[in-house]
């Protein structure tokens, strides 16, 4: 073995924290092993004080963050901010992919119902009890365009169709395979209020 390898083995002995922790930020979608080792450089070396609270705030969030009970999305109590919220338009229901998605429209400013996370098919119980309790007229898909989607569009239309439900979706315009998270706010915008009948 030669002296750049016996040095090289050495260096990544020594620096063994420090590569578990590029590994923990590699696996954050979407962060490549560049962008790794800069966050870790960042927090463990550069600024270990803002390491720190980060870690904290990690640890803060992981405990306190939950999903709320009736729409699924993130929460820090039983029921979230927007659920308990009377002012919200509960007649319209905007059905999402991910809690993350919500965050996202209500980013936009284009829509002031409510929201439901359709995870699997055994979120439907919980969808019908939800437009019961609010007594809902209006299911607003916003998935993002594929074959997938519209075929759990279809089943969420077939499961509901004796609710007395008008079922809409956002308007085109969002390409298809992009997330709702990669959208530009004005194509969100347009795209909500533009909805149309299916």
């Amino acid at each position: 073995m030669s002296f750049v390898s016996n040095l090289d083995l050495k260096i990544v002995k020594n620096l063994e924290q420090f590569n578990k922790l590029v590994e923990a930020f590699g696996k954050i979608p979407g962060v490549g092993k560049k962008s790794a080792i800069k966050y870790a450089y960042y927090i463990a070396l550069q600024d270990p004080f803002f390491g720190l609270n980060l870690a904290h705030t990690i640890e803060s969030s992981i405990h306190s963050l939950k999903h709320c009970e009736i729409c699924g999305g993130i929460s820090q109590n039983e029921i979230c901010d927007i659920c308990a919220d009377n002012n919200r338009n509960r007649a319209t229901i905007c059905v999402v992919e991910s809690p993350k998605d919500i965050l996202t429209i209500e980013d936009s400013n284009s829509f002031d119902g409510l929201y439901f996370v359709f995870s699997d098919v055994n979120s439907i119980a919980n969808l019908k009890d939800m437009i019961a309790k609010f007594d809902s007229k209006e299911i607003i898909f916003a998935f993002s365009p594929s074959i997938n989607s519209d075929g759990v569009i279809l089943y969420i239309e077939d499961q509901l169709k004796d609710m007395g439900i008008s079922f809409t979706k956002i308007a085109q315009g969002i390409p298809t395979g992009v997330s709702l998270e990669n959208v530009d706010m004005l194509s969100l915008t347009k795209a909500i209020k533009d909805r149309r009948e299916i």
